[in-house]
């Protein structure tokens, strides 16, 4: 029997999963038979109070929909900006990762990557100031960086079309990614 594809998408404290980082990455999981589960945040204000609310919170919430979907096959955590404070669920249980705009100030969630053994994507953009790309580049898992963009993955100050441009890139990125660490097509 195959195994069951999973995800989480984990979204940002003002970024849902319909924006267009996690919607594009849940269509490309959708389109290799993952099961999807979207989360939305309860107290998403008091989530983003200060870095120990965010972890405990996010890390809490996730682990509830973590101990639903687990099965012989681990999830792959899909997480925006808040949503990537369960770095540290990732580290513990050994789950793959995408990790976009990473809050790489937030030392607990560099030392979850750090240690994370499961293969991870950091996606983020040098205008961005929870962006370290000297720290980004020193850590196991992959990086796709866009040059310019901000927390949201704008280009602010250019024509939209570049943001689009880097939306693809990070879209080819994430398949790349899926495709190959995660779950590696075969023939």
């Amino acid at each position: 029997m195959p195994r069951r594809r999973q995800a989480l998408l984990l979204p940002g404290r003002n970024y849902s999963v319909q924006g267009p980082l996690l919607m594009y990455t849940h269509v490309a999981l959708q389109s290799r038979g993952a099961h999807t589960y979207p989360l939305v945040w309860r107290g998403v204000d008091r989530l983003a109070a200060d870095e120990q609310a965010m972890i405990d919170g996010v890390c809490e919430q996730t682990e509830v929909v973590l101990d639903r979907v687990h099965n012989d096959d681990p999830p792959l955590l899909v997480g925006k900006s808040l949503g990537t404070a369960a770095a540290i669920l990732a580290a513990h249980h050994g789950l793959p990762a995408i990790w976009f705009t990473p809050f790489l100030q937030h030392y607990p969630i560099v030392q979850a990557l750090r240690r994370s053994t499961a293969p991870y994507l950091l996606v983020g953009g040098t205008a961005d100031p929870a962006w370290n790309t000297a720290l980004a580049r020193e850590l196991p898992g992959e990086v796709c960086e866009v040059h310019g963009a901000d927390h949201g993955m704008f280009i602010r100050g250019r024509p939209l079309v570049e943001s689009a441009h880097a939306m693809a890139d990070v879209i080819e990125a994430v398949e790349a990614f899926i495709d190959t660490a995660v779950w590696p097509r075969t023939g």
